[in-house]
């Protein structure tokens, strides 16, 4: 299956609410005929842009290389939220890496929310930042764990930002009868991720990046200088840097025995008055679940409901994602039963075993990140920004993220698909229960 153009029209972006919202940059060239360069990008998502730019604020000649255009992939139909943490929370990480490497990843956690704020302020003011997310626990055994966990944070992190919130708190700011408290976190926050995604574009471009659309690598060959082929290009590079995530296919097979693509989907519904709004969720602060099939969802500047929320297995998208949103977003809101969805659309994500994200160096000179599983707008800016300083020879932070492991999938690429839909029934079903 060619994620590519399983579910999109080529050189077109998804019919989004985000895509509606948001100003392309003009179509940009297709590679071709022989070209050189320090280091060539693959992927124009969030990896590639941020590492572009950081490369091109470092004196280097770059070229990035997008199949389809760009931020057309997960970068530009997920849910905005910008999380502080790994995506496995910190008593994971002591218990299988040690305390020490526990904090470094932490930091790099906070990092990666302050990149992707400072460069919103700088490249895209549009995007509209708003800091807050509510974690909402959808059983009551869950609180009490939710509260011990802040209170671990303050006490061994000195992260004072996440507030326990009771029952009646998180009633009072999410209008649904579905959870039991939880807590919210100020240090994180949320935004429009296509108008960052090509505030990252615009910036890079003026850095000097030379940005090529429509230019899907056929192959990349090893070799001091590396070679990346397209269906009409040769590239010469020094480096070559990956940040394909859910899109790579069969590119670079080590990286697709640990990285896996899935879908999600989100719907936005018509906007809404300002008393109907903070009925639903008061304060412009976005939600996020405790389930494991997670609901995430927030309200955009116009007030519509972002809701993201369902599952589907195989790669192509339902033929209703309107109706595949609906049933999650009624579950935890039924009075929007009936409520107009304007726009509805599918995304394509990357996700690992242990949901941590693989760093990886596949050659001295050929690099790769990607896997975020779902934490991808902070974690893929500073994933862009951490293969830019280990193409300089400061690879210490990027080498910390690859010695996290990630196991290859079992079965490899023939038999991951049916196991992880195994995996997702039982936690479905799990969620339901």
């Amino acid at each position: 299956m060619d994620l590519l153009t399983a579910n999109d029209q080529p050189g077109a972006y998804p019919a989004s609410w985000y895509a509606e919202t948001a100003t392309p940059l003009p179509l940009q060239p297709r590679a071709e005929g022989a070209l050189s360069c320090d280091v060539c990008v693959i992927g124009g998502g969030f990896t590639g842009l941020s590492a572009a730019l950081h490369l091109a604020e470092r004196g280097y000649d770059v070229i990035l290389l997008e199949a389809q255009r760009l931020g057309f992939g997960a970068s530009g139909r997920n849910g905005g939220q910008v999380g502080t943490g790994q995506r496995q929370d910190q008593d994971w990480l002591e218990g299988k890496l040690g305390k020490d490497t526990a904090r470094a990843l932490w930091d790099l956690s906070l990092e990666s929310v302050a990149l992707v704020r400072d460069l919103a302020a700088r490249h895209a003011p549009d995007a509209g930042w708003r800091d807050g997310i509510i974690h909402a626990a959808h059983k009551p055994g869950f609180v009490a764990e939710q509260h011990a966990y802040a209170e671990k944070m303050a006490r061994d992190y000195g992260y004072d930002k996440v507030r326990p919130l009771s029952r009646e708190e998180m009633r009072a700011m999410v209008g649904s009868p579905a959870y039991h408290g939880g807590d919210i976190d100020m240090g994180s926050g949320h935004l429009h991720p296509l108008r960052y995604a090509l505030g990252l574009a615009r910036a890079a471009q003026a850095g000097g990046v030379r940005l090529f659309e429509q230019s899907r690598v056929a192959a990349i060959t090893e070799g001091e200088p590396a070679r990346v082929t397209t269906d009409q290009a040769q590239i010469t590079a020094r480096f070559v840097a990956l940040g394909c995530n859910g899109y790579l296919g069969r590119l670079q097979p080590k990286v697709a025995a640990r990285v896996m693509p899935i879908n999600n989907f989100i719907a936005a519904t018509r906007p809404m008055s300002d008393e109907a709004r903070d009925g639903i969720i008061k304060g412009g602060h976005a939600v996020a679940d405790s389930k494991f099939v997670i609901n995430y969802y927030r309200f955009s500047a116009d007030n519509r409901l972002l809701f993201g929320g369902g599952e589907s297995y195989g790669y192509r998208f339902p033929a209703d994602i309107a109706a595949t949103v609906r049933g999650p977003m009624t579950a935890i809101f039924p009075q929007l039963k009936d409520i107009q969805i304007t726009h509805a659309w599918g995304g394509t994500l990357g996700i690992t075993v242990n949901r941590m994200p693989h760093f990886e160096r596949l050659a001295g000179n050929i690099l790769s990140a990607s896997g975020y599983s779902g934490h991808g707008v902070a974690m893929a800016t500073l994933g862009g920004k951490l293969l830019a300083e280990a193409v300089a020879g400061q690879a210490e932070r990027f080498d910390l993220m690859a010695r996290v492991p990630t196991h290859s999938f079992p079965g490899g690429m023939m038999l991951r698909t049916p196991l992880l839909v195994a995996a997702m029934l039982w936690f479905s079903l799990r969620d339901r229960l």
